[in-house]
């Protein structure tokens, strides 16, 4: 059979189409699964690891000469650790964390400005941490710097300004909004007299875990609610116990509380290899913070050591 040149030469172009289309599919499928192995094999590592520092935490709860309820994440997997997380325990200024969702909530919604000018008042002054005790009577602060120093220099006076501005119904049914159904402002948060007679606030690990997740994912109310949060806990100035033990250039958005008998830290620490959750609630007879304050910068450094031993997939691929 004689078969003309231009006739070879099209049987050829198409062979050679189907060649290249093969080796080209052929490659495709070969990086895949090159790719999927890789994946396994960081998965198994990063498993592996988890596992690990499960061993690791289990250990620093056990040496610890007090009560604790614990939640850890990796927000990359889901992965969460939990330690007594649904246990109650007295807030202390951990509440100060809803407290300012509620209020950027309460803005969001036009309930008030957060340019709103308020004047301080004698009554408004509370002991304990914070500045604003000290501030002359009549200074005027606007509702964001209140919210501000509220968190990060953990203000009494703000909180309890702020309280008021927003009252107890609505904060409660704010917290109830958020999801964390064991967290409740039953009085002003340094209001000592009212805790000698037994009336507490209270949370628990879960529950601001729970706040803190919503918050990343964006997720609290509005995006813009989410963000103003963050933003503000980056500022927290008391960096004693979660930030402790970490390098200086890692990020941790948290805030502290502590009280007669509790020390606490909750926060989100961002890493070049991953984001985590950290809550950590403590509760000791006496006042040995300084035990519970290392105890939390220790647990702290054991998940930080765990995202930082990860390779991320970029290293496999």
């Amino acid at each position: 059979m004689n078969i003309k040149p231009s006739k070879k030469n099209l049987l050829y172009i198409i062979l050679s189409l189907f060649l290249i289309t093969g080796m080209y599919f052929g490659r495709q499928y070969i990086v895949k699964l090159y790719h999927a192995g890789q994946e396994r094999l960081l998965y198994k590592a990063r498993k592996s690891g988890w596992q690990e520092l499960q061993k690791r935490l289990k250990a620093e709860i056990n040496r610890f000469k007090g009560k604790s309820g614990i939640v850890i994440k990796d927000l990359e997997t889901g992965w969460e650790f939990s330690h007594d997380a649904q246990e109650l325990f007295p807030s202390a200024s951990l509440t100060k964390i809803p407290l300012m969702a509620a209020c950027f909530l309460a803005a969001e919604q036009n309930n008030f400005r957060l340019d709103r000018n308020i004047a301080l008042k004698s009554s408004d002054k509370l002991s304990g941490s914070g500045i604003l005790k000290d501030m002359p009577a009549g200074s005027v602060f606007s509702v964001d710097r209140l919210i501000g120093l509220m968190i990060y220099e953990s203000d009494n006076t703000a909180a309890n300004i702020l309280t008021n501005l927003v009252g107890f119904n609505y904060l409660n049914g704010a917290f109830k909004t958020f999801g964390i159904r064991n967290t409740k402002l039953s009085r002003k948060i340094a209001d000592y007299r009212l805790r000698d007679k037994g009336i507490e606030n209270y949370t628990t690990a879960v529950d601001m875990a729970l706040l803190l997740d919503k918050m990343y994912q964006r997720r609290l109310g509005d995006k813009n609610v989410s963000d103003r949060c963050i933003s503000v806990l980056k500022l927290t100035r008391m960096n004693d116990r979660i930030p402790k033990y970490l390098p200086p250039e890692i990020t941790v958005a948290h805030k502290t509380g502590l009280e007669y008998g509790v020390c606490h830290d909750a926060g989100i620490v961002f890493t070049r290899k991953g984001d985590f959750i950290i809550v950590v609630l403590t509760k000791q007879s006496g006042t040995n913070s300084p035990a519970a304050k290392e105890f939390i910068a220790r647990i702290s450094r054991h998940v930080y050591k765990y995202f930082e031993s990860m390779d991320r997939k970029e290293n496999y691929l």
